[in-house]
């Protein structure tokens, strides 16, 4: 599933280059997993004036109203100037005076979401819960600590959930958590306030550096220009159960949480 750095990588690879488009022609295919909320043909005209990111969805500013993007578990953007014609897995397309934006969502979990206003109810439904965005100011330190001190679910469950800290998934969550030294199955509130200040900046550097590195791609992920990622290749505990860990030499356990693999070294993470 892309996370945020994917999202992020593949709102950075197309922001610019599509901002001030005039949309030419709009169409949909097969039902995602929420309606566009509008005909398509009725986004003809409308110009792009910018492409902006909350937690995992893509918000494309138009000059009358927003379309709410998210991928899914294995949807992809592409944007060029031209592309092949579209495939049983394109489910919508965007034709503009400076290039086609195209969804591909093999799984149809994925959206795209028309809203004229960001207050709209569907538009609050699929943003209001969302947390800290934790790559701006927003992720505030003190409301960090505060929130994981009213949970008493695991940590790496609490940085899932995305309605503290946003857009934290498995990869990063596994690999933040290490890089803080801290179990992933150590209750929330249980933290110590070196522990959260520690997992606080872990996030924040384990996500910069994802973006930096295009993301991660571990099946078929690939930006809006077609470009992969390459975090997975200095992931330190993610997907690498049985092997020794970079660190201490220790061999990386695999446990299941929530019907999610979590990857951690059991010496590095005491606690």
């Amino acid at each position: 599933m892309p996370e945020l750095p994917e999202v992020e990588v593949t709102r950075l690879s197309f922001a610019q280059a599509i901002q001030g488009a005039s949309i030419i022609a709009a169409s949909a295919g097969k039902p995602l997993r929420w309606a566009l909320g509008c005909d398509a043909g009725s986004l003809v005209g409308r110009q792009v004036l910018g492409v902006g990111r909350r937690g995992k969805y893509l918000l494309i500013e138009l000059d009358q109203g927003w379309l709410l993007v998210h991928l899914g578990m294995s949807g992809s953007l592409r944007f060029a100037r031209e592309l092949p014609p579209g495939g049983i897995h394109d489910h919508f397309e965007m034709v503009t005076t400076q290039g086609v934006l195209r969804l591909n969502d093999p799984r149809r979990f994925g959206c795209v979401v028309y809203v004229s206003r960001l207050e709209d109810a569907q538009a609050v439904k699929l943003l209001g819960k969302l947390g800290m965005e934790p790559l701006t100011e927003a992720f505030d330190l003190k409301l960090f600590a505060a929130g994981l001190h009213q949970r008493k679910a695991a940590i790496k469950q609490v940085l899932l959930a995305g309605d503290l800290v946003v857009g934290v998934g498995n990869i990063y969550a596994s690999e933040a958590l290490f890089m803080a030294a801290i179990r992933p199955t150590l209750s929330a509130d249980a933290l110590s306030k070196p522990q959260v200040a520690r997992l606080h900046a872990a996030i924040k550097n384990v996500l910069t550096r994802a973006v930096q590195k295009g993301g991660s791609t571990l099946k078929d992920f690939s930006s809006a220009s077609g470009q992969t990622g390459y975090f997975q290749l200095e992931a330190m505990v993610y997907g690498r159960a049985n092997l020794p860990c970079k660190q201490c030499g220790n061999y990386i356990k695999m446990i299941r949480q929530g019907q999610r693999a979590t990857f951690y070294c059991p010496i590095c993470q005491k606690r």
